[in-house]
């Protein structure tokens, strides 16, 4: 997968979050975006994933040598703690119900993914009886594990206890190296660790 956002900007009625970006990113790098809260890095996250439209510029999505742009939600794995969770599901139903839009990736079934979530003694509660860590849990591992070859997580460590921070460190190992990974975050050191290229959000808009 590869992504170039061209004098790319995004605002709300007056107010310009961002604008004349011009950034590129290649599978299999792994990237941080950074910045303080306001900044706009979860609605550059959204732009680049396609849940928003930019105001102005484009953002192209090139694919195994094909232009995705129209379809390329089809493509993203996407989490963040802003993401809504259908509450009166169990884990089981929220994972089968994912699997009709996107299949998982290969070697990946329903009990091996319950497993791998650590979730298992909870697997028959629905999710409104959740701790606001283990749905994140819940969201992290539908988006790494979707077979998709974009992954863009927003602050992917919130409300992550310290067993947890490790738990997505090794999912993020294990199955997110050959994959283009976007990560949105104020804690790179925990979020960020196999990120090699950062850009910065703030006043100057990019660093």
């Amino acid at each position: 997968m590869e992504i170039s956002l061209e004098n790319t900007g995004k605002k709300y009625i007056h107010n310009w979050i961002f604008k004349n970006l011009n950034l590129d990113f290649n599978a299999p790098d792994h990237y941080g975006i950074l910045g303080n809260n306001g900044s706009g890095k979860t609605t550059l996250l959204k732009v680049i994933s396609g849940i928003l439209s930019p105001s102005e510029g484009k953002v192209r999505y090139n694919y195994r040598g094909a232009d995705v742009s129209e379809k390329i939600s089809r493509y993203v794995g996407w989490a963040s703690p802003h993401l809504e969770l259908i509450d009166e599901f169990t884990l089981e139903e929220i994972l089968s119900f994912h699997q009709k839009f996107k299949p998982w990736i290969a070697n990946q079934s329903l009990p091996s993914l319950i497993r791998l979530s650590g979730l298992r003694k909870s697997l028959d509660k629905p999710l409104k009886y959740y701790s606001s860590g283990m749905k994140q849990r819940v969201k992290l591992l539908v988006a790494v594990m979707s077979d998709v070859p974009l992954i863009i997580l927003d602050e992917p460590c919130t409300n992550l206890d310290e067993n947890s921070i490790q738990w997505y460190q090794d999912l993020i190992t294990e199955f997110s190296s050959d994959r283009l990974l976007i990560i949105g975050s104020n804690d790179p050191e925990n979020e960020c660790f196999s990120c090699k290229t950062f850009y910065t959000l703030g006043k100057d808009q990019l660093s």
